[in-house]
């Protein structure tokens, strides 16, 4: 078994591949503790349930996923950083498919489909990183209006879930159908919405 004070990591980590392959309601806390090698009975010191360990486990992979969406949108033509970062999107599940043989989908998306009611927390973090996304990308679409790259009457909050929900749903489908080519006009989609000429 790992050290005690690796065990919350190692947790965050397991939880994390084990939901990317087999969803939420799939596993059990048994199984995360064997995949972490953390004791199951020290599970419950650090997390009182499955729940707050998918919690924690979604807003440590969003807080890194975060650091590289800011990264690709720190440009002074921002419609270029959009591109780049929904190509790469995009890229994430075409590489998947040729390592694995399979589109593994977005992690928040997949939870958010098979979540109900009864995981509240679950579903109050999933829309906290859906609107971080959003609040991200209409950022982004107000400084390409700035500088004159975007109309402004592009530049709202609702084209900025728009373009998540593009996303997202380009991303579901491939997966629903297990067909890569579905995402390879991503971006030519979203300028479509933009209103903007992209090859």
């Amino acid at each position: 078994m790992g050290r005690t004070s690796d065990a919350p990591q190692q947790l965050v980590e397991a939880a994390r591949s084990l939901l990317h392959d087999r969803g939420y309601s799939a596993i059990g806390v048994a199984e995360i503790c064997e995949r972490a090698n953390v004791r199951k009975g020290s599970f419950y010191y650090f997390f009182p349930s499955k729940q707050a360990l998918t919690v924690a486990t979604l807003r440590t992979t969003w807080a890194a996923e975060r650091g590289r969406w800011l990264e690709l949108l720190d440009d002074e033509n921002d419609l270029r950083g959009l591109e780049t970062l929904f190509r790469e999107q995009a890229g994430i599940q075409l590489e998947h498919h040729v390592s694995t043989g399979s589109i593994i989908g977005c992690l928040y998306g997949n939870l958010a489909l098979e979540t109900g009611a009864s995981e509240a927390d679950l579903r109050s973090c999933l829309r906290e990183i859906f609107d971080d996304q959003s609040q991200l990308v209409f950022s982004a679409l107000s400084k390409a209006a700035a500088v004159g790259t975007l109309p402004m009457n592009k530049v709202t909050m609702e084209t900025g879930r728009g373009l998540i929900a593009q996303l997202e749903g380009a991303v579901l489908l491939a997966k629903l159908y297990d067909d890569p080519s579905r995402l390879a006009n991503l971006w030519q989609q979203m300028a479509a919405l933009l209103g903007i000429a992209r090859s």
